[in-house]
C-alpha cells in the first residue's frame, strides 16, 4: 500500500464466510488478517465446523438463513450498518443463503453506497467442485452480479465463464466476461508458477509467485480479506494486488510443511511482509 500507517485509518468489513474452531480459514483468517492491519471486523458465519475438511475429519453444522438475517438485524437496529465500508462474502454451507447475502449487501450499500462488495466464490479448487449442490449456481445468480470485486481462483472462473484458462492472459479474457466492476483471479498458471491477475475496465495487472508445494488452507480467503481491505482504504487496483499478494506469500514461505498457516506466530509478516512481489501490467 501507500506509505500511510495501516493503523492510521480504520474501516470496518462486514465478513460473512465460514468460521472453524481450530485453524486459520475463512473468518478466522479474514478476521486476524485484517484486524492485525488495522481494520475492524465483524464476522458473520455461514458455517460452524471444528476445523476444515481437508483434515479428514470435521464436525459442525451450517448456520439457518434466518438466524444469519437475526444476527444482522441486530447490527441494523442499533443503527450500525451505515459503520460498514466493505463486504466479503466467501464460503456458503447452502444455497439458500446466496439470497440472504444479496440483501445484506443491498442493505449495506443502501445505509453506506461508498462501502465495497467483494464476493469470492469458494465453491472448489483444482481438485473439483467441494460446495453443496446448487452454491455455485446460487451465487452466479445472487452475488456475482452484485458484486463491485469478484475473486475466483483458477477453477471457480473457468466454471463462471465456461472457458478454459491456462494462462495470465486466458484469465484476462474470462474475467471480461463476468461483465463485473473488477476480478481478483488467483492461482493461474504461469510459465511453471502461480500468477494472480487483478483486471478492471482500465487495464490488468499481474503479480507472479512461485508455486510452493504442502501450502496449508486458507490462502485464498486470506487474499481476498486483505485485498478488499486496501481497496477498502483507498488503493488502486495495482498498488492493491501487491500489497495483498506480497503478504500472502510471505505467510506460505513461513507456513509451508506446517498443517495450518502460521497467522500467529508469523503475525509481523502482515505488517511488513518478507518479500515484495512485483506487480506488471498486462496487454
Amino acid at each position: 500500500m501507500s506509505g500511510r500507517s495501516q493503523c492510521a485509518i480504520k474501516h470496518t468489513i462486514l465478513s460473512i464466510q465460514s468460521e472453524v474452531v481450530r485453524g486459520h480459514v475463512g473468518n478466522s483468517v479474514a478476521r486476524f488478517a485484517l484486524r492485525r492491519t488495522g481494520f475492524d471486523v465483524w464476522a458473520l458465519p455461514t458455517v460452524i465446523l471444528s476445523n476444515h475438511p481437508g483434515h479428514g475429519h470435521s464436525q459442525g453444522d451450517t448456520i439457518e438463513p434466518k438466524s444469519i438475517v437475526g444476527l444482522f438485524e441486530g447490527l441494523a437496529r442499533n443503527g450500525w450498518i451505515s459503520e460498514i465500508d466493505g463486504v466479503l462474502s466467501g464460503y456458503l454451507g447452502h444455497p439458500e443463503q446466496a439470497a440472504i447475502i444479496a440483501g445484506i449487501v443491498r442493505r449495506v450499500k443502501a445505509a453506506n453506497p461508498k462501502a465495497l462488495y467483494l464476493c469470492d466464490p469458494v465453491f472448489g479448487d483444482d481438485d473439483g467442485a467441494y460446495a453443496k449442490p446448487g452454491v455455485a449456481e446460487a451465487m452466479a445468480r445472487e452475488l456475482v452480479p452484485l458484486a463491485d470485486i469478484v475473486a475466483p481462483n483458477r477453477f471457480e472462473l473457468s466454471s463462471l465463464t465456461s472457458q478454459r484458462i491456462g494462462s495470465p492472459s486466458d484469465a484476462v479474457r474470462a474475467a471480461r466476461l463476468l461483465g463485473v466492476p473488477e476480478v481478483l483471479v488467483t492461482s493461474v498458471p504461469n510459465d511453471g508458477g502461480l500468477a494472480n491477475v487483478v483486471v478492471n475496465r482500465q487495464g490488468a495487472w499481474c503479480a507472479a509467485v512461485q508455486r510452493l508445494d504442502a501450502v496449508p488452507h486458507g490462502t485464498g480467503d486470506m487474499l481476498s480479506a486483505l485485498y478488499l481491505g486496501a481497496r477498502t482504504a483507498g488503493d488502486e487496483p495495482a498498488s492493491a494486488l501487491q500489497y495483498a499478494v506480497s503478504r500472502v506469500q510471505s505467510l506460505i514461505v513461513a507456513s509451508v510443511g506446517r498443517d495450518e498457516l502460521q497467522l500467529v506466530p508469523a503475525q509481523d509478516i502482515l505488517v511488513t511482509p518478507s518479500e515484495q512481489v512485483s506487480v506488471t501490467p498486462l496487454s
